[in-house]
């Protein structure tokens, strides 16, 4: 058989003849209207290469309290807080969004770049479709959690404009 070799800013991925090149396609959200609309290109590239979608959301509470010292279990209080409402949230996108479709959920807690970057490698995913959220100045104090999976990616990734 001979192997097709494709690259996408500098990822190299192999595929066999008469194999999907993309078997499962990482999601992750952040439940703003940006999530929205990203869907239907995550469900079209699912559709086309028959891949299983893997949805996450990954909440991080404590960037915002740096700052401020705050005993180590009001912010567990908090963050689970914030896990039980994320977990609702999802599962009413999912059936907006993915109604009959097979996804996998999860809620993941840490800093967003690097456990979209864990969940890649420990879940064998082979593409990642996200959006970016911030604009403008915004952006470059805060930073991108796009920016920073693309740059650390080992899989090809598609960022979707959702402001367009």
């Amino acid at each position: 058989m001979q192997n097709i070799i494709w690259a996408l800013q500098g990822h190299h991925v192999k595929e066999e003849e008469n194999m999907s090149f993309y078997n499962k396609i990482l999601f992750p959200v952040d439940l703003t209207d940006a999530s929205s609309k990203i869907a239907p290109h995550v469900k079209g590239m699912a559709d086309q290469f028959g891949a299983e979608i893997h949805m996450i959301y990954v909440a991080h509470v404590t960037q915002y309290y740096d700052g401020l010292y705050i005993s180590p279990y009001y912010i567990g209080d908090f963050e689970t807080e914030v896990v039980k409402a994320a977990r609702s949230q999802l599962e009413k996108f999912q059936v907006e969004y993915f109604k009959g479709v097979s996804v996998k959920t999860k809620i993941i807690t840490g800093y967003p770049g690097e456990e979209i970057l864990n969940y890649v490698t420990s879940e064998g995913i082979d593409l990642i479709i996200m959006g970016h959220s911030r604009e403008g100045i915004k952006r470059l104090i805060l930073g991108s959690v796009a920016g920073n999976v693309v740059k650390w990616s080992p899989v090809p990734v598609m960022i979707v404009n959702p402001h367009t």
